[in-house]
């Protein structure tokens, strides 16, 4: 009998303490507004980015600097995954074209699979994983260390230092390292057709060629362009709001990682809704 009076108060001073897991309104309105400020920060924060990138002054030789880290260091992995893709892509359309008597259809689609989608995409997710969290990290630690300070009582600005050069670095960057994902997704394809299916190597070649046309390759470059700049914003973003300790560095890494992935996928569908409106 003591023993059920003595629990009753402890589960009144749970739910207490606890006011959001009795009230689910409340903690969806935290939830709301949590994600409504994080929106707003990183507004702020590229809006920021983007006029010291447009205004002077700038920093050439950081901007060059960066330009290597992004681009010729990612070079293995995006032509690793482009040449897999492409061949992956060529297999499944010939076993799915194979059923309507369609794979004479393969080069069509695949060239423009890659030139419209994959090969932007693919390469867009694998600098997430590589160039955003390494962003992320270097900042990170920059500013747990107080290095960031240390510019600004300097009067270098972190933002046209630091973080402009990067950004910078990714809109040139990264349509460059899609023009060498098609060429080679395209000869991926190409080699699994030729030498695993059976394809003639000239009509292969001569039906790419035909078919994709200019508005294909600029979609690709157009979603390039957005999508290095919401890399490098990314890795800037949560480097900068990096907590102090090994663990606050890696979890900025982390974060910039999954929310450069997620924007990309989402800015990829926005955008491939935007060209087909317009009829691009």
């Amino acid at each position: 009998m003591n023993s059920l009076q003595d629990s009753q108060p402890v589960s009144d001073v749970t739910m207490t303490n606890h006011p959001t897991a009795a009230n689910p309104v409340r903690w969806l309105g935290k939830a709301t507004l949590a994600i409504l400020q994080e929106v707003g920060d990183l507004t702020l924060f590229g809006a920021q980015i983007a006029f010291a990138s447009l205004t002077p002054r700038w920093y050439p030789t950081q901007i060059v600097r960066q330009m290597v880290a992004i681009g010729f260091y990612s070079l293995p992995v995006v032509g690793l995954s482009a040449v897999f893709i492409g061949a992956a892509l060529a297999l499944n359309i010939y076993t799915g074209g194979s059923r309507y008597g369609a794979e004479q259809f393969v080069p069509n689609i695949v060239v423009l699979g890659i030139t419209r989608e994959l090969g932007v995409t693919i390469t867009g997710l694998m600098l997430a994983g590589r160039v955003s969290a390494g962003i992320a990290a270097e900042i990170g630690a920059m500013r747990v260390t107080e290095q960031i300070d240390a510019l600004t009582t300097l009067s270098a600005k972190p933002s046209r230092y630091l973080y402009a050069p990067r950004f910078l670095a990714g809109l040139i960057t990264l349509p460059l390292l899609v023009i060498i994902a098609d060429i080679i997704g395209v000869l991926g394809g190409w080699a699994v057709s030729v030498f695993g299916l059976g394809f003639d190597s000239t009509t292969y070649l001569r039906n790419t060629v035909d078919f994709v046309t200019t508005s294909d390759i600029a979609v690709g470059l157009i979603k390039a362009v957005v999508f290095g700049g919401v890399i490098a914003l990314m890795g800037c973003f949560h480097g900068d709001r990096s907590t102090a300790g090994a663990t606050g560095v890696g979890r900025a890494a982390t974060f910039a990682m999954v929310g450069a992935a997620v924007l990309i996928l989402a800015f990829n569908y926005l955008l491939s809704s935007l060209f087909v409106e317009i009829g691009l």
